[in-house]
């Protein structure tokens, strides 16, 4: 519990100071797993099993959160003309 705290607050200083959008991005995606972890200890102390269902529900919550954003990210970057490109290919697909 002492280093899932930890890196709670270290991911957290990385979230507020993050220097870029991505390192934003994956540290909330680091947090998302810091709290999976805080969840699953506490299911498996309390040996109320209902709560590792909840830290899986999270995670692929997280997961998709952490797909959208990377897809925003790169998205943003791209010029108008390449991303009218992806746009097309991606629904003829």
């Amino acid at each position: 519990m002492v280093l899932l705290t930890l890196s709670f607050f270290v991911t957290c200083y990385r979230v507020v100071a993050g220097p870029t959008l991505p390192d934003r991005i994956m540290a909330l995606d680091m947090l998302v797993g810091v709290v999976i972890g805080f969840i699953a200890v506490v299911g498996v102390k309390t040996g109320y099993y209902l709560y590792v269902d909840i830290a899986i529900a999270l995670g692929l919550v997280g997961f998709l959160a952490t797909v959208a954003f990377a897809r925003f990210v790169l998205e943003r970057d791209m010029p108008e003309g390449d991303r009218e490109e992806v746009g097309r290919k991606a629904g003829a697909e």
